[in-house]
C-alpha cells in the first residue's frame, strides 16, 4: 500500500519507519532542505519509550534513561514543594529518557532508506477522492497515495485544510526559553530533574541531565508581545531570576545565546473533532498540540506513530478509512486527556499571589508516596 508521511519531525520519522517495516511503500516529504532536528534536550516519558519499543526504535534511546533521583516541584529558592520518589516510579512504570533532540532524530531516522525521503518539498494541500489522495507541492501533484499521515507540526497547514472551522492555535501568553551546556565540573545538586516555580512572578525553571556530560534547562515565563531574540530573552531571565537559587542564573549565564532557543508557548485552542478524515490521519502536534508542562509532546507523537503502524498492519487500500477510524478511536480520547492535563498543569505552575501561596501550601502537604503514585499514573497513560 502506498503511504505518504508529511513532515519529518520526530513523530513523522517514527511513523515512516514503522510503516516501512510493515512492507508498505512509504514516501516521507519534508519541507526543509535536509533531514535534521534543531534544538536542545528532549524528555521522552516512559509511555513514549514503550511506544518506541513497539516500533523497534527504543534500544539506543533507553541508553539515556534518567537515573533514579528524588524529583518534583520546588520553590524558586530550591526548597521542596512536591517531592516524588523516582525509585518507586521506576519500579512501577519506568523512568524517562533525556536525549539530545538532534541525536534522537538521527537514531529514529537511521532505519529509513534515503531514497524514501523527499526533502525541500513543502506539501501545500491534499486532494482526496474515492480511491486515494493526491499530494500537491509546488503547485502540482508530486505523489498519489492510498493513505496520508499529516505530521507537519504545530503550525500544520494540513490540519487547517481538513478542519477549516477549527480555531487553530492559541498562545498561552507565556514564553519558553531553553538551552543546553556542558556539565560544570564538580556539579552536585539536588535540583536535577526538578522544576522550580515562583509564586511572585509565575515563572518556572527546569533542569535535567543529558548523558554524563551535559545539562538541559528551560524556563517558562510571562510573554508580553512578540518573543524577544535569544540574547534579550536571556537578559530578561537573568534579571527576573536574580534572587533564585544561585545555580539557576549561573547556568543561564553560562549558556551562549547561540545555544538558546526562544518560543511562544502555544497549543490548540480546543481539541479537534477527529484525528482523521477519510484516508488522511493527523499525528503529533498537528493533532494535539499542547503546552510543554508535562513533557508529553514527544511521547504522544510516538504513541500516535505506534498506533498508526499497528492499525495499518496488513491493510489494503480499501481498508484505509476504517483502519484510520480505529486509530482515531484509540488515540484521540487519550491524547486529548493529556492535552487538558498539560493545560491544567500550566495554569497551576504559573499561578501568582494568594492562589500560588495556597498552591505551595497544598503541595507541601502531599506525601511523597502519593505524589509518586500520581506521577506513575501519568507515565502509565
Amino acid at each position: 500500500m502506498r503511504i505518504v508521511v508529511v513532515g519529518a519531525g520526530l513523530g513523522g520519522v517514527a511513523a515512516a519507519v514503522g510503516l516501512h517495516r510493515l512492507g508498505h511503500e512509504v514516501t516521507l516529504f519534508e519541507r526543509g532542505a535536509e533531514l535534521r532536528e534543531a534544538g536542545t534536550g528532549i524528555v521522552v516519558m516512559p509511555n513514549g519509550l514503550r511506544a518506541l519499543d513497539a516500533l523497534g526504535l527504543a534500544e539506543d534511546v533507553r541508553g539515556h534513561v534518567m537515573r533514579a533521583v528524588r524529583a518534583g516541584l520546588r520553590d524558586w529558592r530550591g526548597r521542596p514543594l512536591l517531592v516524588t520518589d523516582a525509585v518507586q516510579a521506576r519500579q512501577e512504570v519506568g523512568m524517562p529518557a533525556i536525549v539530545d533532540r538532534a541525536e534522537l532524530h538521527r537514531v529514529l531516522r537511521a532505519p529509513l532508506p534515503a531514497d524514501l525521503v523527499r526533502t525541500a518539498t513543502p506539501v501545500q494541500r491534499l486532494e482526496p477522492d474515492s480511491t486515494g489522495v493526491t499530494v500537491i507541492s509546488g503547485g502540482g501533484p508530486v505523489a498519489r497515495a492510498d493513505a496520508v499521515i499529516a505530521a507537519d507540526g504545530i503550525g500544520s497547514r494540513l490540519r487547517g485544510q481538513l478542519f477549516p472551522c477549527h480555531p487553530g492555535l492559541r498562545r498561552t501568553g507565556r514564553m519558553d526559553l531553553r538551552g543546553m551546556l556542558p556539565m560544570p565540573a564538580g556539579l552536585v545538586t539536588d535540583l536535577l530533574a526538578s522544576q522550580l516555580v515562583d509564586r511572585r512572578s509565575g515563572a518556572m525553571f527546569g533542569l535535567f541531565p543529558v548523558g554524563e556530560n551535559r545539562l538541559y534547562w528551560f524556563t517558562d515565563s510571562v510573554l508580553h508581545g512578540t518573543p524577544p531574540g535569544a540574547d534579550e530573552a536571556r537578559r530578561q531571565m537573568l534579571s527576573l531570576m536574580a534572587d533564585w537559587h544561585p545555580l539557576v542564573t549561573e547556568l543561564i549565564e553560562a549558556t551562549p545565546p547561540a545555544d538558546i532557543f526562544v518560543d511562544p508557548i502555544t497549543g490548540l485552542a480546543e481539541p479537534l473533532p477527529s484525528f482523521t478524515a477519510g484516508r488522511i490521519a493527523l499525528l503529533g502536534d498537528a493533532a494535539h498540540a499542547m503546552p510543554p508542562d508535562l513533557g508529553q509532546g514527544a511521547g504522544q507523537a510516538f504513541e500516535d506513530a505506534a498506533a498508526l503502524t499497528r492499525h495499518l498492519a496488513g491493510a489494503e487500500p480499501a481498508d484505509v478509512a476504517q483502519r484510520l477510524l480505529r486509530y482515531d478511536a484509540e488515540r484521540r480520547p487519550s491524547a486529548n486527556r493529556m492535552m487538558r492535563a498539560a493545560s491544567r498543569q500550566s495554569r497551576l505552575t504559573s499561578q501568582t499571589g494568594v492562589a500560588a501561596w495556597l498552591r505551595d501550601a497544598s503541595l507541601r502537604a502531599v506525601p511523597s508516596w502519593l505524589a509518586t503514585r500520581r506521577l506513575a499514573a501519568l507515565w502509565r497513560a
